[in-house]
């Protein structure tokens, strides 16, 4: 046991070092707004049907951590996702702020991107257990050329965050498990976009100059808290419920604003606007409220989920600068509540396999084109998933999922918001678009 405990904290060890790794990569935006559903591979399979209903791994830490306590072994599981996206932007009557048609090509900003999980399951007490979850619950990654036409909308946005989530969970009865979590996410941001600095001297698109803002929440008195809590009940003859939910959880981060402003447009600098300066800005992610049900029936197990998620709480999103004549940077998001439907289907092949199928469907919470932007230009997706699990022995199983992502084309009429209206540009058109995503896992039963 001695020899496996040191194999366990060798390998928890690099698995977490390879999970933060993974964490601050690009991600992409594949659940609605800028959240991240890719915390499991075996979840991914089924298209994360009844996630929180039933423990079919570790990962049950971030799904409903009362699930738990249906796990029978101590274990690690490590997983790993490639989001392929295939999008393309199609320009119809974009304008700059003074009315006059924007040049510039046409780009879709997407990019490959990597996302990792890392889940630990162990024995606390009698009919207790402790875990640890490390994920990457938001992210976004868009990065256009700098001569696209919507340069002045966006550029480069990369949101990156990793959230660590210790658990707790008791089997209170026979049927009635409980569980708890502390979450702990950080998060490092980065915005930037070109100015038409040519609009505020009578030469628009001509002049144009840089915005790069960038900001974190990695030091300890800017960490943003949060807690999740979950039930699962077990109704007996193969049908269990399960109910989890996520708080909001404020991200509170400051950094630095630096502009490159052209030699030529020189006078606008007069104001002591543009000046490289500290910014701050605050972001709240969602709470979420899922209800899972799952039902054994001989050797299939079949998988419902609802999944509610709160983000009308994303108003905007205000930038504010440490330089008192540099005005707010404001975007009006008012973003709606949402709801995630999927059913799904685990069939037992042997004793060794596990089949997976699922569908989801999954609504975005932007409100309409006006306030869609090429930050996120998201639209309600259909989820088409695959998936199986293989036991090569007791403590050795692995995971391997595929979910295809057909995206509604998302109309885009968005105009910017600048104190100057010279600055506020409107970008016209639309997204189309598609999303390829390869999961793979290990979990290592490490007390067998």
């Amino acid at each position: 046991m001695l020899i496996k405990n040191t194999q366990a904290k060798k390998l928890t060890s690099a698995a977490i070092s390879v999970v933060i790794a993974a964490g601050l990569l690009h991600s992409s935006v594949q659940a609605s707004g800028f959240a991240l559903i890719e915390n499991s591979a075996s979840g991914q399979g089924n298209a994360f049907a009844g996630a929180a209903a039933y423990a079919e791994d570790a990962s049950t830490v971030w799904f409903n951590p009362a699930g738990m306590t249906k796990l029978k072994n101590n274990q690690i599981v490590v997983a790993g996702h490639i989001i392929i996206p295939d999008s393309s932007f199609t320009n119809n009557g974009s304008t700059d702020g003074l009315g006059n048609p924007l040049g510039g090509v046409n780009d879709d900003g997407g990019s490959t991107a990597l996302v990792g999980n890392f889940y630990w399951v162990t024995d606390l007490a009698d009919k207790t257990k402790f875990g640890l979850g490390i994920t990457t619950p938001f992210g976004l990654t868009t990065e256009y050329n700098d001569t696209w036409v919507g340069r002045y909308h966006a550029v480069k946005t990369d949101m990156k965050t990793i959230n660590f989530n210790p658990s707790i969970a008791r089997e209170v009865t026979d049927k009635l498990s409980i569980g708890a979590g502390l979450n702990m996410l950080l998060a490092d941001i980065t915005l930037t976009s070109a100015v038409d600095f040519g609009s505020l001297l009578g030469a628009p698109q001509q002049i144009d100059g840089f915005a790069d803002l960038s900001a974190d929440n990695l030091t300890f008195n800017e960490f943003s808290w949060g807690f999740n809590l979950g039930m699962l009940y077990d109704f007996g003859q193969g049908t269990s419920l399960g109910v989890a939910y996520r708080s909001e959880i404020e991200i509170s981060a400051k950094g630095k604003a630096r502009f490159k402003v052209p030699a030529a447009a020189a006078p606008v600098l007069g104001s002591g606007a543009f000046q490289d300066t500290g910014l701050q800005a605050s972001v709240t992610m969602p709470q979420s409220l899922s209800m899972s049900v799952n039902h054994q029936l001989n050797n299939i197990k079949l998988l419902a989920d609802i999944t509610w998620t709160g983000w009308s709480s994303f108003k905007e999103l205000r930038i504010q600068y440490d330089n008192p004549v540099q005005p707010d940077s404001v975007t009006t998001e008012n973003w709606d509540d949402t709801f995630r439907y999927s059913i799904g289907a685990d069939y037992d092949l042997n004793e060794k396999m596990t089949l997976r199928t699922g569908v989801a469907y999954d609504e975005t919470p932007i409100p309409g084109p006006q306030y869609r932007t090429p930050r996120i230009p998201g639209n309600d997706r259909t989820w088409l998933s695959f998936g199986m699990t293989y036991e090569f022995n007791p403590a050795l199983i692995v995971d391997v999922g595929y979910s295809h992502l057909f995206i509604d084309d998302a109309k885009i009429d968005h105009t910017l918001e600048s104190s100057q209206s010279p600055l506020n540009a409107t970008l016209a058109g639309t997204y189309s678009g598609s999303v390829d995503i390869l999961s793979a896992q290990l979990r290592w039963n490490y007390d067998l």
